[in-house]
């Protein structure tokens, strides 16, 4: 093998395992901790058969998203055009109005973890945080620049969260149990598990950045699984490591500060220094959600519109700029918060089912056959993730006056 593709294939397996933790990181954000920690506190062990649902649910959805994406070559938005026309606007709306709103969270928890890590104002790190956002999208290589930060900070993440899951010695042997055999299944702990993992922007992240990478066609399947498979066992990781890691705490019967609950998880678990861990747990979480719902909203704008496409690099920062600008200026505003969080709802049984249907048009995959498997398991992710939109919308009818 040459020194040339050698190269290529370190810079392939670079790009697969960027586009992994691209997708793991962006599902990860400020509401993925204070979520977890709040879920953990109320179910304590049992809270574990509601990780294991939700990442079978993530499995089933990111393989039919990143196989069938990626052998069409085309982006969420230009499938669903095809399969019906009109809508890819409607989800790249969507995709986008949702992006922004959480876009604005995710700040705000850089915010928060830049005041607990230096005592810095949350105004200081909001601008801060976004900075370093921005210079990433300013690097001449794009793609390698997003893939190494996400992944280094995913890393200090996993790395930091496995300390204090030691300190905590959680009861991992109970939790494994509850597993298998459930004591209390809680089924809207599960179902806003799922919206936080899949939702909006997050199915796509990893499969947009592999197309934007040319790692597209039948015959890069095997890689494309290999991406899809370390994205979903990331996530995994890092939830149930937040998850043992805050049950060892709670197990002792303590109760934790309803303010902010993860905070004083860590604290309680290491002292000071555990709270300075929280401080760079949330700060990574957050940036790098920024980073990644960023690049995936303004992805669903590019094929649509020609000057996004050519300037999408700047319509990224913007995005950021505009995040920034509505957290410091306004603040978290509900309403559109209430808005974005009902039309979430709707976007992932609207996508997959395009998705789905696409398989099997010849125009948009060629003579690809997608297993009938993962089409039945689809279908059925359609059907749970619509049920769960059905609620959404009525939030939607409820805010409008409806």
């Amino acid at each position: 093998m040459s020194e040339q593709q050698k190269r290529s294939s370190k810079d392939t397996m670079s790009i697969l395992l960027g586009a992994a933790f691209l997708m793991a990181t962006s599902s990860i954000g400020p509401g993925f901790i204070t979520q977890t920690t709040v879920f953990t506190e109320q179910l304590k062990t049992a809270f574990a058969f509601a990780i294991a649902v939700s990442i079978v649910v993530n499995i089933v959805v990111q393989l039919n998203v990143w196989r069938i994406l990626t052998v069409s070559g085309l982006r969420g938005q230009d499938v669903a055009n095809k399969v019906l026309p009109g809508l890819g606007y409607f989800l790249a709306f969507a995709v986008a109005l949702g992006g922004l709103a959480f876009n604005i969270g995710n700040v705000g928890g850089a915010a928060l973890g830049f005041e607990v890590m230096f005592s810095l104002d949350q105004t200081t790190g909001a601008v801060i945080s976004a900075a370093i956002a921005i210079i990433i999208f300013l690097w001449r290589d794009l793609g390698k620049a997003m893939d190494r930060f996400t992944q280094i900070l995913g890393f200090v993440m996993i790395a930091m969260i496995a300390y204090v899951v030691i300190t905590t010695k959680p009861p991992i042997a109970a939790a494994c149990n509850e597993i298998i055999k459930p004591t209390n299944i809680d089924w809207k702990t599960i179902l806003t598990l799922i919206g936080g993992t899949v939702g909006g922007y997050i199915t796509f992240s990893g499969a947009h950045r592999l197309i934007d990478a040319g790692i597209t066609g039948e015959e890069n399947l095997g890689r494309v699984n290999m991406g899809a498979t370390n994205g979903i066992i990331i996530t995994s990781i890092m939830r149930f490591l937040l998850f043992l890691a805050v049950l060892g705490v709670v197990v002792t019967g303590v109760k934790l500060d309803p303010s902010n609950p993860a905070a004083d998880a860590f604290r309680i678990a290491a002292g000071n220094i555990g709270y300075k861990i929280f401080g760079v747990i949330l700060w990574a979480a957050a940036i790098t959600s920024v980073v990644g719902c960023s690049y995936t909203s303004v992805s669903f704008l590019r094929t649509l519109f020609g000057n996004v496409e050519r300037y999408h690099r700047f319509w990224i920062i913007g995005f950021i700029c505009a995040s920034t600008g509505i957290l410091t200026f306004i603040g978290r505003p509900v309403t559109l918060l209430v808005l974005a969080g009902s039309i979430n709802g709707v976007i992932l049984p609207l996508s997959l089912g395009s998705v789905l249907l696409a398989a099997y048009r010849k125009d948009i995959i060629g003579s690809y056959h997608h297993p009938v498997w993962m089409t039945a398991l689809g279908w059925i992710m359609v059907a749970f993730t619509a049920w769960m939109g059905w609620g959404s919308l009525q939030n939607l009818s409820k805010l409008f006056g409806g």
